[in-house]
């Protein structure tokens, strides 16, 4: 609970993100981040000829964390401008730097540039947390590679898969959220030192037009932040089609955890899988019996979250025009950071659920036992004419069969006693019931598929992230 119960506090930081990723989206991070970029500025400005002094560097240096923000706010209220006040603040615990600090960059240069930077951190933090994910969701499906249940098409039951097969298969649209959440930590670009509409005029008019020294310092300044790419051209704000990428990715891993959650709360109401239960965990205020499945509800409720934010970015690239407009900075303020939480918050809760499922063989057994003598049928009548039967005869005998056990279950409510039919008409007395019903006889390569799976792609994955894996989580609630 927040310590100022007057004041909003965000649920997706309350609740649900973790304390490092609030962490990475707060005011400390953020202007602490501004004040590097005005530090790494001056040392590439230096370094490249402009009359700047060492002393200024290292008192710069010394208090890019001193953040009075009460002082800043007090700028603000002023300057009706984030980015003066901050400077002005800065100047006051670097007085010897308040000439040169953000000499010749536009607001962008700070505000793009950490925004980059903190996506960049935030995009690592959700590969992390996806490779555990993966990890767990790969355990469990090695564990249960052979265990039969049956398969659903249109929630209507269809062959038989395997619990590891299915679960394979919500693992590996993780991996392929970490795959594109790896490609854009790879290419995210770094917007640079490009000036007020892009041009870098303000730069080369520092230089006095050696256009050598603009690039060189372009790229000292990305250099210092560890970025590899640069954006080639912008306006005054980076292209904000990047966001749109990069909260894309958040999209996706949302669409994959909603999925998986809706399988498990579908397989819960069928009694075959549970998430984790903690024994003094309440389901129902009203009905004590009550086991709900809450964390993959939570998981659903801010997968729609992330999906529905996930227009914003798309809506405000295609609204910029020329340079830039300004109609972009409130939705980003809440967009970016938000779609970020609600994506920790989510596969906080994912590893907590998927280290801790729960399967119930014997009720799955019953499931596959009710619906096999359906399934089985061709088998059935392959084995009966190997006997020597004649194939249309029983043909039309099993569909007999078949209708009458179906009045049985659907009309009566009573099990499916096609099989005891079966084995009461002297036509199937050859048949080798037991063997014909062996689940295991239709699950086809699914045990095969699910340790080549294992070895072909997740060992690989995992190999990355070995030895920074948080398999195990406290959820805030």
């Amino acid at each position: 609970m927040a310590e100022n119960t007057n004041h909003y506090v965000s649920p997706l930081v309350e609740r649900n993100a973790s304390k490092e990723m609030a962490e990475l989206f707060g005011a400390q991070k953020k202007f602490g981040t501004w004040r590097r970029l005005w530090l790494e500025l001056a040392r590439a400005q230096k370094d490249l000829g402009l009359n700047i002094r060492q002393g200024q560097i290292r008192q710069m240096a010394r208090h890019v964390d001193d953040l009075d923000f009460k002082k800043a706010a007090r700028y603000e209220k002023q300057t009706r401008h984030d980015v003066m006040a901050h400077i002005r603040a800065f100047a006051d615990v670097a007085p010897k730097a308040a000439a040169i600090i953000h000499l010749g960059a536009t607001s962008c240069y700070v505000g793009d540039n950490a925004d980059l930077i903190i996506m960049r951190e935030g995009l690592g933090l959700v590969a992390e947390k996806l490779a555990a994910v993966i990890k767990l969701l790969a355990r469990f499906a090695d564990e249960h590679r052979s265990l039969a249940t049956l398969g659903f098409t249109h929630y209507q039951p269809a062959q038989l898969t395997t619990v590891g097969k299915r679960a394979a298969l919500w693992c590996h649209e993780f991996v392929m959220d970490l795959q594109e959440i790896e490609h854009r930590i790879e290419t995210l670009p770094f917007r640079g030192v490009k000036g007020t509409t892009g041009t870098q005029a303000s730069f080369l008019e520092l230089f006095d037009g050696l256009d050598s020294r603009v690039k060189q310092l372009d790229r000292a300044v990305a250099a210092a932040f560890g970025f590899k790419k640069i954006c080639p051209v912008t306006g005054q704000t980076y292209q904000r089609k990047i966001d749109t990428l990069v909260v894309n990715c958040l999209a996706s891993v949302a669409q994959s955890a909603h999925k998986f959650c809706n399988d498990v709360r579908l397989l819960a109401n069928r009694k075959e899988m549970e998430e984790p239960f903690e024994k003094t965990q309440v389901g129902s205020s009203a009905m004590p019996y009550k086991r709900n499945p809450m964390r993959c509800e939570r998981v659903t409720a801010l997968s729609r979250l992330v999906l529905s934010l996930a227009t914003s970015p798309a809506m405000t690239a295609s609204e910029q025009w020329l340079e830039r407009t300004l109609d972009d900075s409130a939705n980003r303020r809440v967009v970016i950071p938000e779609a970020f939480l609600a994506v920790d918050g989510i596969l906080e809760i994912l590893i907590n659920v998927t280290g801790g499922l729960v399967v119930y063989p014997k009720v799955i057994a019953g499931h596959v036992a009710a619906e096999l003598p359906f399934m089985a049928t061709e088998n059935i009548l392959m084995a009966a004419v190997k006997a020597g039967g004649n194939r249309q005869e029983l043909h039309e005998r099993i569909r007999l069969h078949s209708q009458a056990a179906a009045v049985q279950v659907k009309r009566m409510g009573r099990s499916n006693d096609l099989i005891s039919r079966l084995r009461a008409d002297e036509a199937f007395a050859k048949v080798d019931f037991e063997a014909v019903l062996d689940p295991a006889k239709y699950i086809g390569r699914a045990p095969k598929q699910v340790d080549e799976y294992i070895r072909e792609v997740v060992t690989a994955v995992l190999r990355r992230y070995r030895g920074r894996l948080k398999t195990k989580v406290e959820l805030n609630v």
